[in-house]
């Protein structure tokens, strides 16, 4: 498996005094240099973390790959046909939330996210849905012609050391395997940390696990390249 590394909090940290430091495109040179093999940022609508000229200056400096998170939204959608990531997530969002809660909908608006999909791959961008493991919602993220769906692990985080790890685990592992019998290829992410990453191995097929709150919080004691590193090997 690979591993993207989730850069919004270095910028959360940044934005709590309104200044330039810590460098957020420093941030992301440190973790490929241990290892990531993507850098994922969340653009959000009110811009709490993630700002437009992250973004910016990161599509001009990665070497690796950028992901963009982002919402069902023309504003972002335009962003991303600008700048042209290698990959976009797309995400559910609201303002009053303080992380992503839950999976995307697809079934419930799958025209409208069908439709949002088809000039982003047009465009040579890589798309992938993030939903929580339904069957329902891997189903219906076959039909928008996206290439990748991310499955949401909160449920499986909270879950894990419970008597509930092993419903919320089979969930991601049964959605898995309906995924890319259905030719998607498929990533997961949210709540992962340095405890409960090691039962991904156990999902056949993963490609990229997308990490970041627990990779930023361990970097506040060990620095940001160590944590990095450390995850790397746990994933690999």
């Amino acid at each position: 498996m690979l591993l993207g590394v989730n850069i919004d909090h270095v910028a959360t940290l940044r934005n709590a005094r309104g200044g330039i430091e810590p460098d957020t495109i420093l941030a992301a040179e440190i973790c490929e240099n241990n290892g990531a093999t993507s850098i994922t940022t969340h653009l959000r609508e009110d811009r709490r973390h993630i700002k437009d000229r992250d973004v910016r200056t990161l599509i001009k400096t990665l070497k690796t790959n950028l992901n963009l998170e982002m919402a069902v939204t023309s504003e972002m959608q335009q962003i991303a046909l600008e700048i042209k990531p290698h990959s976009v997530c797309l995400v559910p969002e609201k303002r009053q939330e303080v992380t992503t809660e839950g999976g995307l909908d697809v079934a419930g608006q799958l025209d409208k996210i069908t439709k949002f999909v088809k000039p982003l791959k047009d465009a040579g961008i890589l798309v992938s849905l993030f939903i929580d493991p339904t069957e329902e919602q891997v189903v219906a993220s076959a039909k928008t012609g996206a290439q990748f769906i991310e499955l949401h692990t909160g449920t499986y985080s909270h879950a894990y050391g419970t008597q509930d790890e092993a419903k919320a685990f089979d969930d991601l592992k049964n959605a898995s395997e309906i995924a890319q019998n259905l030719g998607l290829r498929v990533n997961a992410g949210h709540g992962l940390n340095y405890e409960n990453v090691h039962r991904m191995h156990e999902i056949e097929g993963l490609y990229e696990l997308n990490i970041g709150h627990s990779i930023i919080s361990k970097a506040v004691f060990t620095g940001l390249g160590e944590a990095v590193k450390t995850m790397k090997d746990l994933v690999k």
